[in-house]
């Protein structure tokens, strides 16, 4: 392989690996909320004060 042959590949590869952290980024976010509102839902179940919970 030579080193024209590696650039090429690098280039076509930051594009797929900018597209796979964005999709990450997405996913977290989206993994994130729906903690929040679970946690939110159980403690309003379970009839918890979640925002005076203090864990140190």
């Amino acid at each position: 392989m030579t080193d024209n042959d590696t650039h090429h590949y690098t280039i076509r590869r930051k594009p797929l690996l900018e597209a796979a952290h964005e999709e990450m980024v997405k996913f977290e976010r989206k993994e994130n909320e729906f903690r929040k509102k679970d946690r939110e839902e159980r403690a309003a179940e379970l009839h918890l004060p979640l925002n005076e919970i203090k864990v140190h």
